[in-house]
């Protein structure tokens, strides 16, 4: 049972990451369906950064430059230029797997999957000998340690702070915001680009925690779970993260199917997060209302 826990927590990691950084944008009327590529390019940025100085902190470093590169470029695009935010999303999705997978054959000469250094667990004594409380919250890694504290920390600041309020007011009312002397875009622009430095440290914890290896479109779609974690959540830090914990949870209850040997085929136990995703959208469309702007 702790084993299992553990592995849900895990694989919901990343997808909490990104669901973080698409909340803090789309908080701010910005859709951002850009999240599998910042997941992928983050990921391929702190396996490059990792590889060539031997030091994974300096690539979670790398990995949240890009992501909010990336987020740069997404803002522009939707704030400045006023593409489509669905186009652009997508655009930056597919630019980043087509880059990634060539920059990964030349970087890590044809293979991709270059051992690297990795980040090792923090066990904080004494608590991390509490029966599967301890191995479960007490004998993590940096990142997700990192990721409880942004998630209370999202929640306080979006809900207790002027700045949350401003935040929040530019995705509802962009006009009376605009009214009360509010640069909509400078809020847009910071709110996309700091949620793409969140989603990087999902991109970060792919490449150096869960495999230490970079591979080829290893987001595997978690970009997308997350979109849909962030609206099961209802655009809420606390929620999303929930959200996130039941996909993680989903995830590893395949895999561990799959390792029993059934004779069910593993097709359809991929399938079975990207469904559960789905039905916990049905159920919650009618519940569930987006930033109205």
């Amino acid at each position: 049972m702790t084993d299992y826990l553990i592995s849900s927590l895990r694989l919901a990691v990343p997808l909490a990451f990104a669901a973080l950084g698409g909340l803090f944008s789309e908080r701010s009327g910005v859709l951002n369906i850009a999240l599998e590529g910042m997941l992928l390019t983050s990921a391929f940025t702190a396996a490059f950064a990792t590889f060539y100085t031997n030091s994974p902190w300096l690539g979670v470093v790398a990995a949240l430059m890009a992501g909010g590169l990336v987020g740069l470029l997404h803002a522009f695009l939707s704030v400045t230029l006023r593409v489509d935010q669905l186009v652009s999303g997508l655009a930056i999705n597919l630019v980043a797997a087509g880059l990634t997978s060539f920059l990964a054959r030349l970087v890590f000469h044809g293979g991709g999957a270059q051992r690297l250094v990795g980040i090792e667990p923090i066990i904080i004594p004494g608590l991390a000998n509490i029966p599967l409380m301890g191995p479960l919250l007490f004998q993590q890694d940096a990142l997700v340690y990192l990721l409880f504290i942004i998630v209370l920390l999202s929640t306080y600041i979006l809900f207790h702070t002027n700045p949350g309020l401003t935040l929040r007011a530019v995705g509802e009312y962009p006009r009376a915001a605009e009214t009360a002397g509010v640069s909509v875009q400078r809020v847009r622009y910071l709110a996309v680009v700091i949620g793409g430095c969140v989603a990087g440290c999902g991109g970060a914890y792919l490449s150096l925690v869960q495999v230490k290896y970079f591979a080829e479109g290893m987001s595997a779609g978690k970009g997308f779970i997350a979109i849909a974690a962030l609206i099961f959540g209802r655009w809420h830090p606390i929620g999303s993260a929930g959200a996130c914990l039941l996909f993680g949870a989903t995830e590893a209850l395949q895999l561990r199917i799959q390792a029993l040997g059934t004779n069910i085929p593993y097709q359809f136990l991929n399938m079975l997060p990207y469904a559960i995703a789905i039905f916990a959208l049905i159920g919650k469309t009618s519940k569930s209302t987006p930033p109205a702007a």
